[in-house]
């Protein structure tokens, strides 16, 4: 039976010394840097503790015991330590981003930490201390067999972030995700901006489905904003008379006023009015873009890229040979995403700034911000009226 660890005074000397006994029967005696009998009891029954554990002491399970006996010799003197598990610091953390941050935004770190705390499972339990960064290095390397480097790397910015406030909240020294290198875009492709035939087929596909997506590219195509901004357009962002679109981005906050180029005003021109300016132009989109926008953007390669022949069709089955639905998809080289880098190329073709074509497609720099806080619509119009029409039409005449 081991010895009970006990504290011992030394002639001359003020600390408090602790013997306790390790598992191979040899008696260990030590200076417990303290006079406070009360702290002296607490620092001797960690190390007596952690001695009990021998083989099974393993990191992990040392840093639990030493956080536990820090926090026994702060209530020795009246003093708190705080903290807080795994799962309860992200889940705290992320009812404080709801509040920081746009809804999209919010998502994204929901989805971020759920696939991390799932990850951990029942560790998520443990003391938000225990966690290190060759967990964390599991964590990316693990969801880097299903997901793409981009997604990776977003979740390991979202963990970074979170315990970043945990250092500043002073539950933790360190932040264990600051040095994890994020994963390289090996085998990955990078977006690239749609040709002028591949639109036109894209449109033919849109045609033969019928619904609103010709209305969603044109206005993606002439106005280079994103999928969520494009579905929730509404109709007191569009003055006809003035052949102009307005937007206030969702992801920047930025109000945005272009002049509009004929084909997308012949477009819109085209559809029934409305009684009511708050009401979208296209209300099936705005409706599914406000469960899920990841969804429209699925629908659109599925409906409408894979069927123009622009990529591969996406297997809808679960496979044991990796290429189905559980497999990591390889990232496409266009998207619905992609006509905004269409819309910049085809912008500094057209002779356009930098600063410009960035402010135009909604881009929020300082470079932007200095030198073109106060454009209007007009002063784009020279630079849209430039564009290609992609409806095939050919002698586009400028926007009055």
């Amino acid at each position: 039976m081991p010895i009970m660890a006990s504290l011992h005074r030394q002639p001359g000397k003020p600390n408090w010394f602790c013997a306790y006994t390790t598992p191979d029967g040899v008696r260990r005696f030590r200076s417990t840097q303290t006079s406070d009998k009360k702290q002296a009891w607490q620092v001797c029954n960690t190390w007596a503790k952690a001695s009990t554990l021998g083989g099974k002491l393993t990191p992990e399970r040392a840093r639990e015991v030493i956080a536990a006996g820090v926090a026994d010799v702060l209530m020795a003197t009246g003093q708190t330590l705080p903290s807080a598990t795994i799962r309860a610091w992200f889940k705290r953390w992320l009812e404080f981003k709801e509040v920081e941050n746009e809804q999209r935004t919010h998502e994204r770190y929901e989805l971020s930490v759920r696939r991390f705390l799932n990850y951990l499972g029942s560790k998520a339990d443990r003391d938000l201390t225990t966690l290190t960064a060759d967990e964390l290095i599991r964590f990316r390397d693990e969801t880097a067999k299903s997901l793409s480097a981009t997604s990776c790397n977003m979740d390991l910015k979202v963990i970074r972030a979170c315990l970043g406030s945990a250092v500043r909240q002073d539950l933790i020294e360190k932040n264990a995700a600051k040095n994890v290198a994020v994963l390289k875009q090996r085998g990955e492709h990078k977006r690239r901006a749609f040709t002028l035939a591949e639109i036109q087929k894209v449109l033919t596909v849109c045609d033969e489905r019928g619904g609103e997506w010709r209305g969603l590219v044109l206005t993606a195509v002439y106005t280079g904003q994103r999928l969520g901004d494009v579905a929730r357009l509404t109709w007191q962002q569009v003055d006809l008379s003035k052949r102009q679109v307005s937007f206030v981005t969702e992801k920047t906050g930025k109000r945005l006023s272009l002049s509009m180029a004929k084909p997308l005003f012949d477009f819109l021109e085209s559809l029934p009015s409305s009684d009511d300016p708050k009401d979208f132009v296209f209300p099936h989109a705005a409706a599914a873009v406000e469960k899920r926008t990841g969804t429209m953007s699925t629908k659109f390669y599925d409906e409408i890229l894979a069927p123009a022949g622009l990529v591969p069709v996406r297997s809808k089955q679960r496979a044991d040979d990796g290429k189905g639905r559980a497999a990591r998809r390889t990232q496409s080289e266009i998207s619905f995403h992609s006509f905004r880098h269409t819309l910049t190329t085809w912008l500094k073709s057209a002779g356009a700034s930098n600063a410009l074509a960035q402010m135009i497609i909604g881009h929020d720099s300082e470079v932007v911000s200095r030198g073109y806080t106060h454009l209007s619509a007009d002063d784009t119009m020279d630079s849209i009226n430039k564009l290609p029409d992609v409806t095939g039409k050919k002698n586009q005449p400028k926007a009055g």
